[in-house]
């Protein structure tokens, strides 16, 4: 007897990021970590920046996709995931990721400039969930 499947589509304003059937998707809501297997009920929510982990049939390793927030829609047999930006995992670029944590971080301890402290600490915020997913990446290797 086959698995059941979900639907997922991850998409961002500049790209679609991953389309296909997963056995379940697991990803930042934002009171917690949502948990979606085929045939879950309705829902939409706000989702968090981090990562999307997609469990493909037949593929041993989870897919995993950043997020820096977004909408999720689920229907019973189809997740969409509506993201202000989405970055497959293996092109998450480290370097670029901690520099950008230490900006914010800067900046946010500069109390003496003129800055946006809520911009200051989205950035910061999105510069740790894109660490986490690529630290999530590594261990997978």
């Amino acid at each position: 007897m086959a698995t059941p499947t979900i639907h997922v589509s991850v998409v961002s304003a500049e790209e679609g990021v991953f389309e296909g059937d997963a056995e379940f998707v697991a990803l930042p809501g934002e009171s917690g970590e949502l948990g979606i297997y085929p045939t879950h009920t309705p829902l939409m929510t706000r989702i968090r920046p981090g990562a999307v982990r997609i469990k493909v049939p037949g593929q041993e390793d989870e897919e995993l996709v950043f997020v820096a927030g977004g909408i999720l829609e689920v229907q019973p047999y189809e997740v969409t995931v509506l993201a202000d930006t989405a970055i497959r995992g293996r092109d998450l670029d480290e370097a670029s990721a901690n520099e950008a944590r230490r900006q914010a971080e800067e900046a946010l301890r500069n109390r003496d400039t003129k800055i946006d402290y809520a911009k200051a600490q989205s950035e910061l915020a999105i510069a740790i969930a894109q660490i986490q997913t690529l630290s999530r990446q590594k261990k997978r290797r």
